[in-house]
Formats: structure tokens, C-alpha cells, sequence
């Protein structure tokens, strides 16, 4: 599908046939997606492109992505930080990197319906999220990971537990269409959705300086209404150069289409449509020319950097799209209007 919209007389053109082609095409036949030809592979980033895929119409491959990640769960319910050509890289065992197969899996089941697969990877889903909840503070943050050794590191990042709050979110939706109680999980959502709105001091500092820590606890849901908007609004000088994007970090000269994506999904979530729109038109023509997106770029030199064609910036890319533009079922996923009507109903 090729979709064209207008806005403001100027025609935003994104080719998700082409984007979803070129996750299928880097996918290996095990189902890993790499970030790149030749590339490591991080299961956050490969389910990210799964996402892709899968609003693309590619349902047997994003389905095969996920049952590489199940076939290589650890037994503690987590994934490796990384892996090359599916043997480890990174034996780290990071809690937000091993989470983030709910919304994945959440994600699948709103475009397919497929009960049978939600069943299937109801176990990977379920050893995830007691892995991270059994890494959660008192005070309801996550910590981030445990190392090689099995140590726990008793940091805590404000990018990694926002994201861990959406895979809460989606693992108790699976929960309910499965008819699993799980007030463990209620409760592990309720002390880290206080912990992100009112415990920042909980989180490293240093990461203030990148945007995912700006707009991440927005994005997830953890922070919304008027507290999302003044969020917003407060650092937008900071994160975002008019025209171009948002700086991956607050002091560097480098916009990431990425983070820009990630900004407009946010914007979509909160319901502001508009400036998504203006945002997502910034960097409608950061493309190579097989219409690919780069990862990033520097300014004002406009230096293209990295030169790797990556999967996941055109992965998320695609999930922006369709929160814009409805392309599939799963439009609304990461939208505060739907999961405040579900939560309800």
C-alpha cells in the first residue's frame, strides 16, 4: 500500500510496501531481524521491526520473528542484550529489552485476532514481565538489568521503566482476552506508574540529556492529560530543531529519524494529531534513494550518519504512519484515549 495523504498542500508520501519489504528482506530465515546487513541484532529493536512488518502485511514474518525470540528465551524469562547471527553478543540480561515482547505480541493479536498464537506465546509473555517485576524497586522503579554474572545493577533509567509501564499495560490486556488473573502485574503497573510520574529522582540523571527520556514516560501512558502536555511543552526547545527533527541527545548536532517517529507517535498519542502531522513532514524526504529512511543525519552540514540502511528506524517509521493515518488495526496502541476506555471496559 502506498500511502499518500495531503496536508497543507504539501504530499506526505510514505511507501510502507517498500519500508516492509526491506524488513522482510534483512530478516534472516530463523526469523531474527538484524539492525542492519551483517549487523547485531537486540530483541527490542528486532521487535520493533516485527511491528513493522506486521502492519505491512508481512503476518507470517513478523510471526516467525516472534517465535525466534520465544525458541531463544533465556530460563529466567529474560534475552540476551544482543546477539550476532543468533549467538549471544552482549550476555547482559536488560529488563526493558526483555519486556518489550508484550506489546509486540499485543500488537500482532490487533491486526491478526489470532487467539491461538496469543495462547502460544502466552508463556513468553508471562516469564518476561516476572522477570522485571521480580527486578522491581520498593519504591516502584525497574532496575535496568543484570549483568553477565548475574548481578543485579541497581540503576534505574526513566526511558527503560516508561517503556516496561507500556509492557505492563500490554501484558495485562493479553491477560484479560486469555482470562489470566494477574494482580501481581496490577500492582507492579501501579507502583511504577507512580514511581515515572512523581519519583524522578528514582531514575539516572545523566539520561536527562536524551529526548527518550523527555517524551518516553508520555509515550507509554504513564503520564497524560495536562501533565503530558506541560511535558512536552517544556522541553521542546531542547529535543527539537523546527524543520528538521529531534536531537537523538539534547547537546549534540544530530537529529535521528527514529526519535522524530517516536516524538510523532507520542504527539498521536496524546490526540495531537496536527503538530504529529508537521513533525512526521520534517522528515518525509530523509530517504536514500530506494526511498529507505536514513538513521540520522548532522545539521547544519546535513552529513548523512550512519550510512546503514537500519531496520528498525524504517520499522518505527511505519508504526507512525499508521498511528497518523489508520493503516491497521493496531493504530491506536499506543493512544491514551483507548487505553483509558480499556482499562475501563
Amino acid at each position: 500500500m502506498k500511502l499518500e495523504v495531503l496536508r497543507e498542500k504539501q504530499e506526505v508520501s510514505v511507501n510502507i510496501d517498500l519500508l516492509a519489504a526491506l524488513l522482510a528482506r534483512l530478516q534472516k530465515g530463523t526469523g531474527e531481524i538484524p539492525w542492519s546487513e551483517g549487523g547485531k541484532t537486540d530483541p527490542w529493536d528486532h521487535i520493533e521491526s516485527a511491528m513493522g512488518l506486521c502492519i505491512g502485511g508481512y503476518i507470517a514474518q513478523a510471526r516467525q520473528a516472534y517465535e525466534w525470540l520465544a525458541d531463544i528465551q533465556l530460563e529466567d524469562g529474560s534475552w540476551y542484550a544482543s546477539y550476532l547471527n543468533g549467538q549471544p553478543l552482549d550476555k547482559t540480561r536488560d529488563t526493558n529489552v526483555s519486556t518489550y515482547v508484550a506489546v509486540g505480541i499485543y500488537h500482532y493479536y490487533l491486526i491478526t485476532k489470532d487467539a491461538d498464537f496469543l495462547e502460544r506465546m502466552w508463556e513468553p509473555v508471562r516469564r518476561a514481565m516476572d522477570f522485571a517485576i521480580s527486578m522491581q524497586a520498593p519504591s516502584g522503579e525497574i532496575y535496568w538489568a543484570k549483568s553477565p554474572e548475574l548481578e543485579v545493577d541497581h540503576m534505574a533509567l526513566l526511558t527503560g521503566s516508561s517503556s516496561i509501564y507500556m509492557c505492563l499495560k500490554c501484558a495485562l490486556a493479553i491477560a484479560k482476552i486469555l482470562n489470566r488473573e494477574k494482580p501481581a502485574w496490577e500492582e507492579a503497573k501501579a507502583k511504577l506508574g507512580h514511581a515515572l510520574r512523581d519519583g524522578y529522582h528514582l531514575f539516572n540523571i545523566t539520561k536527562s540529556r536524551y529526548s527518550m527520556d523527555w517524551f518516553y514516560p508520555v509515550l507509554s501512558g504513564a503520564v497524560t492529560g495536562e501533565d503530558a502536555r506541560k511535558r512536552i511543552d517544556q522541553n521542546w526547545k531542547k529535543f527539537v530543531v523546527e524543520g528538521m527533527g529531534i536531537r537523538c541527545v539534547s547537546d549534540r548536532p544530530w537529529i535521528t529519524i527514529a526519535e522524530t517517529s517516536e516524538l510523532v507517535l507520542t504527539l498521536a498519542s496524546m490526540g495531537n494529531f496536527k503538530l504529529a502531522q508537521i513533525v512526521f513532514n520534517w522528515i518525509s524526504e530523509r530517504t536514500f534513494e530506494d526511498g529507505s529512511y536514513w538513521c540520522g543525519f548532522t545539521f547544519p552540514d546535513m552529513v548523512i550518519w550512519p550510512e546503514d540502511k537500519i531496520t528498525w528506524t524504517n520499522g518505527v517509521v511505519i508504526m507512525a504512519a499508521d498511528a497518523l493515518y489508520k493503516i491497521s488495526p493496531a493504530c491506536h496502541l499506543f493512544s491514551h484515549e483507548f487505553w483509558k476506555k480499556a482499562e475501563r471496559g
